[in-house]
């Protein structure tokens, strides 16, 4: 217990604090506000306050709690909104109204209601930490399986069956002690999750999304990077991927968001359809808001009380998908800290120690064997806000260096309406050949192949389209200008995605690849035309492209009809403009000759 020295913003210095450890939460002043230790120097404590200070007084009251900052973990958290130290809101409104009051305690799960437990273990079992006991049906969707806690090892002396509230005994173990166990953990959010040992994944996190999935995957327990200006798509991508992915759990973190558009995640996600279960998306997703309007510091623990969720569900054996929204904001929040203990500042004034911080942010995400002995992941997609879009600021750069896949958002694109504005030509995914033989054995053998020739199709397309700009289009030969229209239909047809149409929201790999073939299909008859003195003007012209242009309409069931069906048309059609072609040759040499004679 000590007493406030210095105030300065969110930081408050505190005397008389021998005893307290770091990382220790904090009630601060008389309206005990929620806070943390981040620093010690002789007997002071230098406090970052999660609330606002204003109003606090030198020669108030500080209470270390002696426990460091924690997230409360069992059944309740899915279906779930909250703030960034794990207060629900909607606790928070009932007791303090529409704003949250300074100081407002509330339970971050409801200890009064009763679950359903079902046992896996019997009396007489040998158990160690981590292992599951028994389960919760939490939602329809979701098992909530219950782990013993870290340091509890022993022989089940009893376990029951029956409807419990939290903090109510499941079961007793003998070990070393008598330990009672319970349906609640505390785990603390600075410290990482055990488990057992990492697996290098070769499963991609499915997303729906045909540039993400086709060009850029994610592997499950990857790590990925969204930069992008304001108005370029970052939170849409966000949504599409928590509502589309086939992620089991969904998490998603507003960190320092503008208010109207985190009002809008509230307001929209619990309305949401789960698309492959037809359920409420919310029955499998935990939201963490915390608004640009808040408190800089509390920008921290969300990020944290995030991941510490994840890693929980991860270690039951399900895949998570994180949402960050966005890291830069969680960047300037610890920027402001650093500022006001006068450290000496790094690049464009962050911290020396930001990229340690993200690194060790990013590296709790990853596919493991969880000691409980499930197999679970945790992939974490990270937005970045680099001011005017200038990806070469410490925070993009820091971020790049620790994360696998770069989905480069660009803002011409998304002026032109092309959704998901995803750069094509900077973007990359460092799981390519990692992942290259799931979409052997599940999609088609030919499918890397395919997607390296598209790639190429595409670069190829922005070196013509340079040349185009100095000479005209009318200046390259057709073969070239072939480039052209087939890149066109690429980025028109397959890139491009809409996410308010029902059909062309979600794309299974199934179509993604009929999609893709028969565009490439397409190209491979379209250059043997070519060959045969066909013109390019010509091609442009032909009705199979209006057709190509409504692949997007395709039923998940009629993939496989249709792509057979329009592969006959792009034969029937460009062996008709062939014979065509032949034609008009046999008849203009039958004139030369005539002429000749």
């Amino acid at each position: 217990m000590g007493k406030i020295e210095k105030i300065s913003g969110p930081l408050v210095i505190a005397g008389d604090m021998l005893g307290a450890n770091m990382y220790d939460v904090a009630r601060v002043g008389e309206a005990k506000l929620i806070g943390e230790v981040i620093q010690l120097r002789g007997d002071k404590a230098i406090i970052q306050v999660y609330e606002d200070t204003s109003g606090l007084k030198p020669g108030e009251q500080v209470v270390a709690t002696g426990k460091p900052l924690s997230v409360e973990l069992g059944p309740g958290l899915l279906t779930s909104i909250f703030d960034g130290v794990q207060r629900p809101l909607d606790a928070i409104a009932a007791k303090s109204g529409d704003f949250v009051a300074r100081g407002i305690s509330v339970e971050p799960l409801d200890k009064k209601r009763r679950w359903k437990f079902i046992p896996m273990k019997k009396k007489g079992d040998y158990v160690k930490e981590g292992e599951i006991i028994g389960y919760v049906q939490e939602t329809p969707l979701i098992k909530h399986y219950i782990m013993l806690p870290y340091g509890v090892e022993g022989k089940i002396e009893s376990i029951r069956e029956g409807s419990y509230t939290l903090e109510e005994d499941v079961a007793s173990i003998k070990g070393k002690s008598n330990y009672s166990i319970t349906m609640l953990q505390r785990r603390s959010v600075r410290t990482p999750s055990k488990y057992k040992r990492k697996i290098r994944s070769d499963e991609p996190l499915l997303t729906g999304q045909r540039v993400i999935d086709t060009f850029f995957p994610i592997a499950k327990g990857g790590t990925a990077a969204v930069p992008g200006p304001f108005g370029s798509g970052k939170t849409v991508i966000q949504h599409q991927l928590s509502k589309w992915s086939d992620a089991q759990i969904v998490i998603f973190i507003g960190c320092g968001e503008r208010g109207n558009e985190m009002a809008e995640v509230l307001t929209e996600f619990p309305k949401l359809t789960d698309p492959h279960t037809g359920r409420p998306l919310m029955e499998r997703t935990v939201l963490i808001a915390n608004t640009s309007n808040m408190p800089v510091a509390a920008r921290e623990a969300s990020i944290y009380t995030g991941i510490t969720i994840g890693e929980y569900f991860r270690d039951m054996g399900y895949s998570v998908a994180l949402m960050a929204d966005s890291t830069s904001r969680w960047a300037e929040a610890m920027r402001e800290i650093s500022a006001r203990l006068e450290e000496m500042p790094g690049e464009e004034a962050y911290p020396a120690y930001l990229p340690k911080r993200l690194a060790e942010f990013y590296e709790r995400a990853g596919k493991v064997e969880a000691l409980s002995g499930k197999i679970g992941s945790v992939s974490i997609i990270g937005a970045v806000s680099p001011p005017g879009g200038d990806i070469s600021e410490p925070v993009s750069q820091s971020t790049l260096r620790v994360t696998k896949v770069f989905w480069a958002l660009d803002k011409a694109l998304a002026d032109s309406r092309h959704f998901p504005a995803i750069n094509w030509l900077s973007s990359y995914s460092q799981y390519i050949d990692q992942l290259s033989g799931w979409y052997k054995k599940n999609v088609s053998e030919e499918f890397p192949s395919k997607r390296a020739k598209a790639m190429a199709i595409l670069q190829r397309e922005s070196e013509l389209k340079e040349i185009v700009q100095l000479v005209g289009e009318d200046a390259l030969p057709d073969s070239e200008r072939a480039i052209l229209l087939i890149g066109r239909m690429l980025r028109e047809y397959f890139l491009r995605q809409s996410a308010f149409d029902p059909i062309d929201a979600y794309t299974s790999m199934k179509k993604q690849e009929a999609m893709l073939s028969s565009l490439l299909y397409f190209e491979e008859k379209m250059r043997q035309a070519i060959s045969n003195g066909v013109s390019t003007e010509k091609i442009a012209a032909m009705k199979i492209i209006s057709e190509l242009a409504r692949m997007k309409e395709w039923n998940e069931s009629d993939v496989e009809k249709e792509k057979e069906k329009i592969k006959k048309n792009i034969e029937s059609e460009f062996d008709k403009l062939i014979k065509e072609e032949l034609e008009i040759e046999k008849e203009n040499e039958a004139n030369e000759v005539k002429q000749g004679e």
